[in-house]
């Protein structure tokens, strides 16, 4: 894909890991949240047109972002970035890439605060659900992933109020996802406030 960066590798072999280690209870950070979250961000990358370079670097960062929830819930963006920079080495990616990939990851943090334009897309892309049609899917997932692991315990009333707080508060951070995202986004909000009226 890029000369010395092996993202097919890194890909194959974080995508088995997360099959074999992560618990059965993550129904939203699942593989497949891995992998839809790099397809987002292969999507802003090139509607923002991103060189070929960053592009890698930035679907990498995608690639490892929730690796650490193999080892915890709870803040696992430093267990993601410590599982970077132990494999990537092996994958043809040089220390000044990883730096920049570790970046990307902590970036996607709660609450968000990116400082340019790659981690803004990173961060849009990893909630690109939100502007989605599976929304409502998606977000069942995260509560029934929520009550499992003990993270938090809600009745659907108090859940879809919660919702409501957070999509009326998330904002995009890139030009591209605002305009692929915010009208859809904008309806799952109004179903939602139909909801809980």
């Amino acid at each position: 894909m890029f000369p010395g960066m092996d993202f097919s590798k890194a890909s194959e072999y974080v995508t088995q890991r997360l099959q074999r280690e992560l618990s059965p209870e993550l129904h939203y950070h699942s593989p497949g949240h891995t992998l839809d979250v790099v397809s987002a961000t292969r999507r802003l990358c090139e509607a923002e047109q991103v060189d070929v370079h960053s592009a890698v670097l930035l679907e990498t960062a995608a690639l490892y972002h929730d690796t650490g929830m193999m080892f915890q819930y709870r803040d696992h963006e430093e267990k993601s970035v410590g599982l970077a920079r132990k494999t990537l080495p092996g994958f043809g990616y040089s220390p000044v890439e990883i730096d920049q990939i570790s970046a990307l990851i902590f970036a996607t943090g709660m609450p968000q605060r990116p400082v340019d334009l790659h981690e803004q897309i990173l961060c849009d892309a990893d909630l690109d659900y939100l502007g989605r049609d599976d929304y409502f899917i998606r977000s069942y997932c995260l509560r029934l992933e929520l009550q499992l692991t003990g993270m938090k315990n809600t009745t659907l009333k108090e859940w879809i109020g919660y919702q409501i707080e957070f999509l009326s508060q998330h904002t995009y951070f890139s030009r591209s996802a605002n305009r692929l995202r915010n009208e859809i986004k904008r309806r799952n909000l109004e179903e939602l406030i139909n909801l809980f009226s």
